[in-house]
């Protein structure tokens, strides 16, 4: 029998992580290479951006740092040119990078809403297609991971519309593009929404105690979710483990998104 472990590696490939500078994004391409895989990191924050580079080359794989702006098509071109360019191909895309903030509705600035939803929608969506069109050009059935959020699928207390919708949209982008680019080129395209973890992003929630409480009452599994916790959701997409998974959204939440 086959070894099943080995079907989670990433040997030979190649990945692309936007939103690599911190959080969840670095953390992900920490684990591509720690699975064999050669990574391309992407973030606006430069010096992060290196730091990150730093943990990769210690996980064991090659990486090339870029700085782009998921909002301009060029820009994530670019991205995905370096990445076939320095690394040599590209198989597996994670459509990370994204903002967020809390706002009740009637309240909002709406230039900021249009800022956040330019980038956590629309800039994944330019990545998406950058990257796609790249596979598609080189032959690779490959795979693209849309970082959703629980919060596509489920509210909070906490008032943030411009960031849920962004993440639900993205759960509509997954499906389409799976049904576009799956059978016609092999491309697989599916969606990880994770809970709450800790993270840049997470932490003016979590950090109060009347917050981490609100999550983990309503979490079933009565706590919140490590990072490890995502690895292997992450290499399930994004390897040959995942082989007949496409147009799906793969819920990481200790249950939240269950009420």
């Amino acid at each position: 029998m086959t070894d099943v472990l080995q079907r989670f590696r990433l040997d030979g490939r190649v990945a692309l992580v936007t939103g690599a500078s911190s959080g969840l994004g670095a953390y992900f391409a920490q684990v591509l290479a720690a699975a064999g895989a050669d990574v391309a990191i992407g973030a606006r924050r430069t010096e992060e951006l290196a730091a990150v580079g730093d943990l990769v080359t210690a996980a064991g794989g090659r990486c090339v740092a870029v700085p782009p702006d998921v909002t301009d098509g060029a820009d994530c071109e670019a991205l995905v040119s370096a990445t076939v360019r320095e690394l040599g191909g590209l198989h597996v895309l994670v459509n990370n990078a994204g903002i967020g903030y809390a706002a009740r509705a009637e309240r909002d600035d709406l230039s900021k809403a249009a800022r956040l939803l330019d980038v956590n929608l629309l800039g994944a969506y330019q990545m998406a297609v950058a990257a796609g069109r790249a596979m598609i050009d080189a032959g690779v059935a490959g795979s693209i991971v849309n970082i959703s959020s629980g919060l596509g699928l489920a509210a909070a207390a906490i008032p943030q519309a411009p960031y849920s919708a962004s993440k639900a949209g993205l759960l509509g982008m997954t499906r389409d593009l799976a049904g576009q680019w799956s059978g016609r080129h092999g491309i697989r395209v599916n969606a990880l929404a994770p809970g709450f973890f800790e993270s840049e992003m997470t932490a003016p929630l979590l950090s109060r105690e009347a917050g981490l409480a609100a999550v983990v009452e309503r979490t079933p599994l009565g706590r919140i979710g490590r990072l490890e916790e995502l690895a292997g959701p992450l290499l399930l997409l994004a390897s040959d483990a995942g082989s007949y998974l496409t147009g799906t959204t793969l819920c990481v939440d200790g249950g939240w998104t269950m009420h």
